[in-house]
C-alpha cells in the first residue's frame, strides 16, 4: 500500500474540514452544513464529469479503477533486480549461446521482458533492435500521457464549472434581489453562488492534479524499468561483456539503487537476484 497517497488525501480533506469547523470559540462542526448545496454540487461535479464524458471514449473511463490501484498500491517492481536478471542473462548467453536465453524467457512473468528476450534469440540485428525497442517505448509514452490527458483535463475544467456556477448563482441572486429582503438575504444568496467556486478548486487541486501526478510518477518507474531491459538485451545481443552491460545498466538507476549495487563504501557488493534464488520455473518478475 502507497502510504504517502493515503495520508495525503485524508489530510488534505482534513484540513479542509478543519478550516470550516475551526473558529475562535473552538470547533463548530455545524458550520459544515453551510458548504452543502446540492445544485452546487451538480454543476460543479456533475458538470466536470458530463464534459470528460463527452470529451474522450468509454475506454478511458475503464481504466479509472487500473489507475486507482497503481496509486494506492506500492510498485514492488525493483529496477536494481532486473539489472542482476540481464546480468545472468549476458553470463548465460556468453557461455551457452542466445538460443539458451529462449527457455529462460518462457519462464519470466514480465510479458515485457519476456518479449525482449526472445526477440534477441531471433537472427535480427541489433540495428534493427534498436529501432523496433525505440518505437514500442514511443508507443507507451504515448500511450501514458494520453492516459493522464483525463485528469488533466478535470483539474482544467473543475475551477471553470466552479466559475460557472458561480455567475449562475449572482445572476439568480441579482434577478431577485430587493430591498425589502434587507442585507441579510443578500449575504446568503452570496454565498451559495461562490460555495460552486469553491468545489470546482478542490476538485481541481485535491482530486484530478494528485491522480495525474501520481499516475506520471508510476509511469516514469515503468519506462525506467522497460529501458533497463531495451539496453541489457541489446547489449547480451552485441555480445558486450556481462560486468559492462551491469555497469551500463546502473548508470541508469538512481543514487541509491547505485549504493544498493555498489555499497556505500564504492567497492562492489554482491547481491543475490529473486533469479538466483528461485527454482527454474519459478524465475521471473511479476508484471503488476
Amino acid at each position: 500500500m502507497e502510504i504517502t497517497t493515503i495520508i495525503g488525501y485524508v489530510g488534505v480533506f482534513a484540513a479542509i474540514i478543519f478550516g470550516i469547523s475551526f473558529g475562535d470559540a473552538g470547533f463548530n462542526f455545524g458550520t459544515l452544513s453551510n458548504f452543502i448545496n446540492g445544485a452546487s454540487i451538480f454543476i460543479t461535479i456533475g458538470g466536470t464529469f458530463l464534459v470528460l464524458l463527452s470529451s474522450f471514449p468509454l475506454k478511458y473511463f475503464k481504466n479509472i479503477p487500473k489507475h486507482f490501484k497503481m496509486i494506492f498500491k506500492k510498485d514492488k517492481k525493483d529496477p536494481f533486480e532486473y539489472v542482476e536478471i540481464l546480468t545472468e542473462l549476458s553470463n548465460e548467453a556468453r557461455r551457452k549461446g542466445l538460443l539458451a536465453l529462449e527457455d529462460r524467457a518462457k519462464d519470466f512473468k514480465d510479458d515485457f521482458l519476456k518479449e525482449s528476450v526472445l526477440l534477441i534469440v531471433d537472427a535480427i540485428e541489433p540495428d534493427k533492435l534498436r529501432v523496433w525497442f525505440d518505437q514500442k517505448l514511443s508507443y507507451i509514452e504515448k500511450r501514458n500521457e494520453e492516459e493522464r490527458k483525463l485528469y488533466n483535463m478535470g483539474a482544467a475544467i473543475g475551477p471553470a464549472f466552479g466559475m460557472i456556477g458561480t455567475l449562475i448563482g449572482l445572476v439568480n441572486m441579482l434577478k431577485s434581489m430587493s430591498l425589502d429582503g434587507g442585507a441579510g438575504n443578500l449575504g446568503a444568496d452570496m454565498s451559495v453562488a461562490l460555495i460552486t467556486t469553491f468545489y470546482g478548486s478542490v476538485l481541481a487541486n485535491c482530486v484530478f492534479t494528485p491522480m495525474s501526478n501520481k499516475i506520471e510518477i508510476a509511469q516514469e518507474s515503468e519506462i525506467l524499468i522497460k529501458e533497463i531491459i531495451i539496453e541489457g538485451v541489446v547489449c547480451i545481443k552485441e555480445g558486450e561483456n556481462p560486468k559492462y552491460i551491469r555497469k551500463k545498466l546502473l548508470n541508469l538507476l538512481d543514487d541509491k539503487q547505485t549504493q544498493k549495487a555498489t555499497g556505500e563504501n564504492g567497492k562492489k557488493t554482491k547481491v543475490k537476484s529473486k533469479a538466483k534464488v528461485k527454482t527454474k520455473k519459478e524465475v521471473g518478475i511479476e508484471n503488476e
